[in-house]
């Protein structure tokens, strides 16, 4: 099964991110016994498609016709997400990036903190929050690298103390070596007493500057996280019908973001 004969775009995975990524893909069904048959797509051109529209955004049926068929594109984003397969490969090359790195497995501490965005007329659910935006708001907790550790995507009218509670409530099992959350004043008392109590970890509270922006030392690499999605414009809006699609394409925006780290473009 060849690949497609084309120029290259810069989202294209170079051979070496390519080999780190496909063994942590499921093999397809086709040309098996159990299923139909032989692919006459190349797996890999498909995942470069992804990649594509997820840094140049547009609509799935707008991705470039020297890609294989849009609709095969989305099939397989789509299936992968019902799988968990970007939930699995983000956690597994997570780890590893941070192993390179030389740092420990999983992170000691975490840095909370939530992005709202608009949505469009087809996203559900979404919400109003106080800055007076229409859509939904992004929870992540990462560590010092960046890397998301906890994210969930909620309508925009959830508060803080209430979203960042979710977000730690459904992640503790994967941190076992975090004994800090450091977060800003919008988490408020309910958030910092939920974190000492359920999830045994110490709480610090990082003052919103009153005089203009501010960067805080310990808590800067989650702003940072925010600016890398903006680079993916498929993320600047929620595009997507549910929240749970959004978690998918924010997961598969880091895989490709730490492939790149992993094996630096030439």
């Amino acid at each position: 099964m060849a690949a497609m004969s084309r120029k290259p775009y810069p989202t294209d995975l170079t051979d070496e991110q390519w080999e780190r990524l496909a063994p942590l893909l499921p093999q397809p069904k086709s040309g098996t016994p159990g299923g139909g048959r032989p692919a006459t797509v190349d797996r890999r051109e498909i995942v470069n498609a992804i990649f594509y529209h997820l840094r140049a955004g547009g609509a799935w049926r707008m991705i470039p016709h020297d890609f294989p068929a849009w609709q095969t594109v989305y099939g397989l984003f789509r299936d992968w997400r019902r799988a968990g397969v970007w939930e699995k490969v983000h956690s597994t090359l997570r780890e590893e990036v941070r192993i390179e790195a030389g740092a420990p497995p999983t992170p000691g501490t975490l840095r909370v903190d939530s992005q709202t965005v608009k949505t469009t007329h087809r996203g559900d659910p979404k919400g109003y929050d106080g800055k007076k935006v229409n859509g939904r708001k992004r929870f992540i907790g990462v560590d010092s690298l960046g890397l998301i550790w906890a994210l969930s995507v909620v309508t925009a009218d959830v508060q803080d103390r209430d979203g960042g509670r979710w977000l730690l409530g459904g992640a503790r099992h994967v941190l076992p070596r975090v004994r800090e959350v450091i977060a800003d004043s919008g988490f408020s008392t309910r958030f910092q007493e939920f974190v000492r109590s359920v999830c045994r970890w110490a709480v610090t509270i990082t003052a919103n500057a009153k005089d203009g922006f501010k960067i805080h030392t310990r808590r800067w690499v989650v702003e940072r996280t925010f600016g890398w999605f903006v680079r993916y414009r498929r993320l600047m809006v929620d595009y997507e019908y549910h929240t749970e699609t959004t978690e998918a394409v924010i997961q598969a925006a880091m895989i490709h973001r730490m492939l790149r780290r992993l094996h630096p473009n030439p």
